[in-house]
């Protein structure tokens, strides 16, 4: 997975049309997420779009997501938000002020909001869940 900057710095460059790709992009480089692990647990409420994000502890003490969403815009966005986050200690996770880390790509004014509406949530679902991992170790 690219790092959060380096998309940041080819997103700069864009215009409208070539961003929606970079985000679709994105998404097609997602790591495969079982159809198994798209359960009630997993799905991030308050999307237009079903999303799932699922992260797994590794031993290191890191953690890595795996996310999926059923709209490729979607599917890109999420990828954008993990990668501000993915394969780093869960309570670093925990404390990344994912938000601030996005606003350089100026999501609200570049897609509807009924694309960007869902992120707040697919946010707290992280950061609440790398709370608990940190909390547990």
């Amino acid at each position: 997975m690219r790092s959060l900057d380096d998309i940041r710095e080819e997103y700069e460059f864009l215009d409208g049309d070539e961003r929606y790709r970079l985000l679709i992009e994105l998404g097609r480089e997602l790591d495969e997420m079982p159809d198994a692990l798209k359960t009630d647990a997993t799905k991030v409420r308050g999307c237009s779009a079903s999303v799932w994000v699922y992260p797994t502890a590794r031993e290191d003490g890191t953690l890595h997501f795996l996310a999926d969403s059923n709209a490729a815009i979607t599917k890109g966005i999420v990828s954008l938000v993990i990668s501000a986050v993915q394969d780093k200690p869960a309570e670093t996770v925990a404390e990344t002020d994912i938000a601030a880390a996005l606003e350089p790509f100026d999501l609200k004014n570049q897609l509807s909001s009924n694309r960007t509406q869902g992120v707040p949530n697919m946010i707290a679902l992280i950061r609440e869940t790398a709370a608990r991992y940190a909390q547990g170790s």
